[in-house]
């Protein structure tokens, strides 16, 4: 079956380039549209992926309206896949009648919604013709949402998870003591941006339900420069063993020096990276019920599971892996074994095939 796809995308992770690399190799007529800036626009060139410089300016970008519907009425593209929000608006604006079938990504739980005239110029336009949600909690997302009559299509959202490999998690762990953490201490891993949605405050507050004689640290990987968060780490009980990385490139080798990981979200949690990365690592993981995170995990067998917003649970959650190292480290081999075979690349370049398929099947049948 031929077809060809143009996606548009901004920044893409490592996941969704080899995605789009890999239907390049599953004969899919594939192009890129993404600044040059992006850290994969050069692995697009080098895999043998049309790629073009294309920086969008904003939501309605007119000059870049004009140059994609040229793109796409030269070179006659079956699919747009627009990979986000300021993708699909100017993707959807450039596609005005023209014979393309769009396919919109969405990695986040929240902000969408009928009162909202963003979201009809984006995932609730009728233009959009799938949506593929990266957790089944960004997918019940849209089926909920509801207004009187209204009812979001329960066609349009689809689950695809993101694929990784192991290939790609094999940096050696750093080394912990530079951030003032004691050698053999059992480091508690967090890394994110400081958002007050992540919950990284509930996690400071669990450090003061641990006894004070056990060597337990919390490592804080990634920019956390927020006044209130210092001044909760300063009040804490446990504060000397609170350690802050700031800004990081090397987050994962970090992680992987860790001896749990939590994300402690609140909300809008999708499928973070940031978890797989630890579990491909064979870092057990601690997250809360919020958004996709608990969809990483088998609760119990490949990681814990927790109330979000409950300190406590998460503490209870920390001890019980620190007094039980038999079973931590057999959370650490599964959570790594469940990476492998439920988040693998392959699955999701066969399931993002089938999309496209399935979006213009209709279309084939009529040709």
């Amino acid at each position: 079956m031929s077809m060809r796809v143009l996606c548009i995308t901004n920044h893409s992770d490592r996941p969704e380039a080899e995605t789009i690399i890999g239907l390049k190799k599953r004969g899919v007529e594939i192009q890129v549209l993404c600044p040059e800036s992006s850290p994969h626009f050069k692995r697009f060139s080098e895999a043998g992926v049309p790629v073009t410089h294309l920086k969008l300016s904003s939501r309605i970008d007119l000059s870049s309206i004009r140059f994609i519907r040229r793109f796409i009425e030269e070179q006659k593209f079956d699919v747009l896949h627009l990979f986000n929000n300021r993708a699909v608006s100017n993707g959807i604006l450039a596609a005005k009648k023209l014979p393309v079938k769009i396919i919109a990504y969405r990695g986040t739980v929240a902000n969408v919604g009928f009162f909202d005239p963003g979201s009809w110029m984006t995932y609730l336009h009728p233009r959009v013709d799938r949506i593929i949600c990266v957790s089944e909690a960004v997918r019940d997302y849209f089926l909920k949402m509801k207004w009187l009559w209204l009812r979001f299509p329960a066609e349009k959202p689809i689950t695809v998870y993101k694929g990784h490999d192991l290939t790609w998690y094999t940096q050696t762990p750093g080394n912990l003591n530079s951030f003032g953490v004691p050698k053999d201490a059992f480091v508690v891993g967090c890394t994110g941006r400081y958002r007050p949605h992540k919950g990284i405050h509930v996690l400071v507050d669990a450090m003061q339900y641990l006894p004070k004689d056990l060597p337990v640290h919390l490592l804080l990987i990634g920019e956390m420069n927020a006044p209130a968060l210092h001044r909760l780490i300063r009040k804490n009980s446990n504060a000397q063993r609170i350690h802050l990385t700031g800004y990081r490139t090397d987050a994962p080798a970090l992680q992987a020096a860790c001896s749990v990981t939590v994300l402690p979200a609140l909300k809008r949690e999708g499928l973070p990276k940031v978890v797989i990365e630890a579990m491909a690592y064979g870092v057990p993981p601690i997250v809360t019920d919020a958004g996709g995170s608990h969809e990483l995990i088998e609760d119990g067998v490949s990681g814990l599971v927790v109330k979000a917003g409950d300190a406590k649970q998460i503490a209870e959650a920390i001890l019980a892996l620190y007094h039980d190292p038999a079973r931590r480290n057999a959370m650490g081999r599964n959570a790594r074994i469940r990476i492998d075979t439920c988040f693998r690349l392959d699955k999701t370049i066969a399931q993002t095939l089938d999309v496209y398929k399935n979006c213009l099947e209709p279309i084939l049948k009529m040709t």
